[in-house]
C-alpha cells in the first residue's frame, strides 16, 4: 500500500514554508516585488524543485522579470535553503510563474459580468 502522503509532499511542504521564509526576510533584492509561493512540486529523486510562484501588483513584464531574477537568485536561495533544511542533498530551484491566480481573478469577472447582465 502507497503512503498517502510520501516524502516528497512532505519535503515540497516543508521546502514551500521555508521559501515563503527566505524570500520574506533574507532576500533583500530591491528588485523582487511581492512574491508568494504557490506550490512547490519536487521531483521524485528530490533533485530538481519546481517552485510556481505569484506577484502582486505587477504587470506582464513585472511579472517575467521578477521569474527572471528568482531565476539568477537560485543559487544563493538554495544555499539559504540548505542551511535551513536537513537533507543531504537540496534540489537544484527551478521557479515559474503560476498564473491560475489571474485565471481565477479572469473567471470571477466574468462572472460578475454575467451577473450583471443578468439583473438588466
Amino acid at each position: 500500500m502507497a503512503k498517502e502522503f510520501g516524502r516528497s509532499a512532505r519535503v515540497s511542504s516543508q521546502m514551500q514554508k521555508e521559501l515563503s521564509l527566505i524570500l520574506q526576510r533574507d532576500i533583500t533584492d530591491s528588485r523582487l516585488g511581492f512574491v508568494t509561493i504557490n506550490e512547490v512540486e519536487v521531483s521524485k529523486d528530490l533533485a530538481v524543485a519546481k517552485v510556481y510562484v505569484t506577484v502582486l501588483n505587477a504587470d506582464e513584464q513585472g511579472k517575467r522579470n521578477n521569474v527572471k531574477w528568482l531565476n539568477e537568485l537560485a543559487p544563493v536561495i538554495r544555499h539559504e535553503l540548505a542551511k535551513r533544511m536537513r537533507l543531504r542533498h537540496i534540489s537544484e530551484l527551478r521557479f515559474y510563474y503560476d498564473d491560475s491566480f489571474d485565471t481565477g481573478m479572469r473567471v470571477a469577472e466574468l462572472l460578475s459580468d454575467l451577473d450583471k447582465k443578468d439583473r438588466n
